[in-house]
């Protein structure tokens, strides 16, 4: 076979992001390449960690054939819980409480998926639901407020010239990678999402692998909400609603469908680069939020597109 041929099947065989990103940092280069410079590319990278680590836990349970849409609720509650004063708990203690949530969250999550066969996508969004009109309800006798100090601080530190939440995300991702290479729990999932039922016929615990991706990906929304937070520097009920879709679409380009993985932890974690960026770029061309919606949306169409052809 000609060199050529291979170079082209190697570059089908990537994950979309990958080209991507590539032919938008080429667009960057001749249209904005202020983008490029050394100051606003770890701002970007910064502004695309909470992306990041969202898609961290959708790709454990895509990898598992299952789905999580209740970080958006995860993260109004969390940024609720930090910001409202609502309870009278000290900031150690709403942290506390905050990842005791996710705990929560992720479980009743899992419990309802495996015990009762529920549908993955009806579960969680209904969760989310029910979490968001939980802190609507509350935020109507006391509004959330200003986010602690110690997270707005933490947010905009850095470390060798690099921003504190792209460390975060970096401290995530690299565990969660070699969690899927190299341990039992990444193979049994590689294992789940491959052939559920050969997996549950050959004794593995299949069910409590779809259990536990739910419990890490609420925990992942849990920090999620304190980055972001931290970024915002208050709360909102309407604080990252849009991760979840987002997320969804991140992992589709970064190459993970339901039950199958080509771009492995690094694939989702430049589609969420890669997403960010072309935020960043159409921005710096004029492009407002009814443009950004739009193309949010046009985004997460595609990404379901590929998923589906690639399942064809």
């Amino acid at each position: 076979m000609p060199s050529w041929r291979k170079a082209l099947g190697w570059l089908a065989d990537l994950p979309p992001a990958y080209v991507a990103l590539f032919i938008l940092l080429v667009l960057a280069a001749f249209m904005r390449p202020q983008l490029l410079s050394a100051m606003l590319l770890p701002l970007i990278a910064r502004q695309a960690a909470p992306l990041g680590l969202a898609v961290i836990g959708q790709s454990l349970v895509m990898r598992a054939r299952s789905i999580d849409l209740s970080s958006g609720g995860v993260i109004v509650a969390v940024a609720y819980l930090l910001t409202s004063g609502y309870f009278p708990l000290s900031t150690g203690m709403a942290v506390g409480l905050c990842v005791l949530l996710g705990l929560v969250v992720g479980a009743l999550n899992g419990v309802l998926i495996v015990r009762t066969r529920a549908s993955a996508m009806i579960v969680t969004l209904a969760m989310s639901m029910i979490l968001t009109g939980c802190v609507v309800a509350l935020s109507q006798f006391r509004a959330p407020g200003d986010a602690p100090e110690f997270l707005t601080e933490l947010v905009r530190q850095r470390v060798l010239g690099w921003p504190v939440p792209v460390l975060i995300w970096l401290v995530a991702l690299v565990p969660a990678a070699l969690l899927l290479r190299y341990t039992v729990f990444g193979r049994a999932l590689d294992a789940v999402g491959s052939n559920p039922q050969a997996a549950a016929l050959s004794g593995l615990p299949h069910l409590r692998v779809v259990f536990v991706g739910h419990v890490v990906s609420a925990l992942i929304s849990v920090a999620c909400g304190f980055v972001l937070v931290g970024f915002v520097g208050k709360g909102s009920i309407t604080l990252g609603q849009d991760l979840a879709l987002n997320s969804l679409a991140a992992a589709i380009l970064g190459g993970v469908t339901f039950g199958r993985s080509k771009g492995g932890m690094a694939g989702p974690a430049v589609a969420a680069f890669m997403l960010t960026f072309l935020f960043n770029f159409l921005t710096s061309l004029g492009l407002g939020e009814p443009g950004r919606l739009m193309l949010q949306g046009a985004i997460i169409a595609v990404a379901a597109l590929a998923y589906s052809l690639k399942t064809r």
